[in-house]
């Protein structure tokens, strides 16, 4: 659909909170937090959209918009809302365009490349709204490595 470019550069389905499409472009938060999924099927990816939902009064609190983004079609991404009701946006990204666009990291090789379940590895990135600097970006090398929700909310400005 879109091929990004930046962090900030890209436009996708949203089957969570807020418009049909979303673009960072057109959030009025101040920093933007991008939790890049590894698939679908990931337990651990589920636990922290869940887990972000939780607290995620203290990303408001600090003008932060969350935004979760998995490699998968509308449809599928889909069932996560239904099943967790999610108060940030839930993106589609079928082309894996955002992941690709900040080199979130895989394994295996080439094997990794065509089997996100074994590949991909879950990035976790702070990014200032307004300028589009990164301010902190955690690119995991396993499937479990990713920041705690302290972790997030530290990288964010006060």
């Amino acid at each position: 659909m879109n091929t990004a470019t930046t962090p900030l550069d890209f436009e996708l389905p949203n089957v969570g909170r807020g418009p049909e499409t979303y673009s960072p472009a057109d959030s009025d938060a101040d920093y933007l937090v991008l939790l890049l999924q590894r698939d679908y099927y990931c337990k651990l990816c589920r636990r922290q959209v869940q887990a972000v939902k939780r607290r995620y009064d203290e990303f408001e609190a600090r003008d932060a918009e969350v935004v979760s983004v998995v490699p998968e079609p509308a449809e599928r991404t889909a069932k996560w809302q239904q099943s967790y009701d999610l108060p940030f946006p839930l993106l589609a990204d079928e082309g894996k365009s955002v992941g690709d666009a900040v080199n979130q990291p895989e394994r295996f090789g080439v094997l990794g490349s065509l089997h996100d379940l074994v590949g991909r590895m879950p990035e976790a990135l702070v990014v200032d709204a307004d300028t589009g600097a990164v301010l902190f970006d955690h690119a995991g090398d396993s499937p479990g490595d990713r920041p705690e929700i302290d972790e997030l909310l530290a990288a964010i400005p006060e």
